[in-house]
């Protein structure tokens, strides 16, 4: 049988609790489903929308993307999000998924749902004991001990105990777990629900598409000439500012990394504060002709990427990040770029350690500044080294190869 033939007209429900009117929301999912659409799944989409959703030029949006999935083959339907309060908003939403998804599966007959995330999940737990239907619980990280983590509930709050409870019930049922990491898995299948069942499992990354993240000595002419880099050592960091992200402490490497090399800038693509970023690089005596701050369009990332020598992500490290795969680290690696990152998240060790993708920072002191950039520095000199971290992205997180294979395999061991 050829890879992929039995997926030919099987029927999915994908529901998503990122609304598609984020650019993330689309950058997370719709790669994949449209992907999985050319080999034949017939995909039907709920996802939960944010207010701009339904007003002004986010219903134009909104209608012009409804247009462009349904010529992929992608139907795709939309509730609205509720935010406040957390609890009952969310016991709201979930009982109008349910409502929602039950109408889909009957009239387009589907078979399967694929549930990203635990809010979609325990909309899919429901549908499974009602309908019949086989689901597929798409981890994209530990809710509960993220929460925890953010110092956002304690482990004996209402908030924390409900969602670990609907955790159980939904690894008691699912047919299928994917998690974003080889780290996570072993100890997660010893939780409740998930303990003695041989329940199939993919570990699928944060992929990139490769054929939009990629170096172009063009492009990094452009950049480099609008930012009047001229020679300058460039890291780059591209993200959001503060939470899990350590924005002071990539601060606090740069201006380190500086003292050694006086001619290093920084550049920061967030959608975050720029006062904040100033604020700090000037408290650390790093001034305005030493970094730069810019929010850019998606689209525009990957150019600005290849105008940098290095990518730069430090993430707080706690006991949910062992199931997370920072998407920038593959945006990094397609570009050529060697990657400065910190220890302890999801399998990135692993990428440093075996795949030696760059370097690997163990602690947040002047001394480990000091030995990485000094690592960092020798591996962007070296013949080759844009070719070697465009390798790595291949083989670990290309959406192809990686993502879409492993799903489409799932598939056919699940439908």
């Amino acid at each position: 049988m050829i890879k992929g033939e039995r997926l030919e007209g099987r029927r999915v429900l994908f529901i998503s609790y990122n609304g598609m009117l984020d650019p993330l929301g689309q950058t997370q999912v719709i790669p994949y489903l449209r992907e999985l659409a050319k080999r034949g799944v017939q995909f039907t989409l709920l996802s939960f929308e944010r207010a701009a959703a339904f007003e002004g030029e986010g219903v134009r949006r909104r209608e012009e993307l409804k247009q462009e999935l349904s010529e992929q083959g992608i139907e795709w339907h939309w509730l609205r999000y509720h935010q406040r309060p957390s609890v009952p908003a969310t016991i709201y939403d979930v009982i109008a998924g349910i409502r929602k998804a039950k109408s889909l599966i009957r009239r387009n007959r589907i078979g399967m749902v694929h549930a990203r995330s635990h809010i979609p999940a325990t909309i899919a737990l429901a549908l499974k004991r009602s309908l019949g239907t086989k689901m597929i619980f798409d981890l994209r990280g530990l809710m509960a001990e993220e929460y925890v983590d953010a110092e956002h509930w304690r482990k004996d709050s209402f908030p924390y105990r409900i969602t670990k409870a609907a955790e159980r019930r939904i690894f008691q049922e699912t047919d299928a777990v994917v998690t974003l990491t080889d780290r996570i898995w072993p100890i997660i299948r010893e939780w409740d629900g998930l303990r003695g069942r041989d329940v199939p499992h993919e570990v699928i990354p944060c992929c990139v598409d490769l054929s939009l993240f990629k170096f172009s000595d063009e492009e990094r002419a452009r950049r480099r000439a609008e930012l009047g880099l001229g020679d300058k050592f460039t890291i780059v960091y591209s993200g959001s500012l503060d939470g899990w992200y350590l924005t002071e402490k990539m601060a606090d490497f740069f201006a380190a990394f500086r003292r050694g090399r006086p001619d290093a800038h920084l550049v920061w693509l967030t959608n975050g504060s720029h006062d904040r970023v100033k604020e700090l690089m000037n408290s650390r005596n790093v001034v305005a002709d030493q970094f730069s701050v810019l929010t850019v369009p998606a689209r525009l990332v990957p150019s600005y990427l290849s105008a940098a020598d290095a990518g730069l992500s430090f993430i707080k490290r706690c006991v949910s990040k062992l199931a997370s795969s920072p998407t920038k680290n593959g945006e990094y690696l397609a570009c050529g770029l060697p990657l400065i990152i910190n220890a302890g998240i999801g399998d990135s060790d692993a990428l440093i350690n075996d795949w030696k993708a760059g370097a690997l920072l163990e602690e947040f002191t002047d001394d480990e500044y000091a030995r990485i950039g000094s690592v960092i520095e020798t591996m962007a000199a070296q013949a080759g080294a844009r070719e070697s971290a465009r390798a790595v992205a291949e083989r670990v997180f290309d959406l192809q190869t990686v993502g879409v294979e492993r799903y489409a395999a799932l598939y056919e061991r699940v439908y």
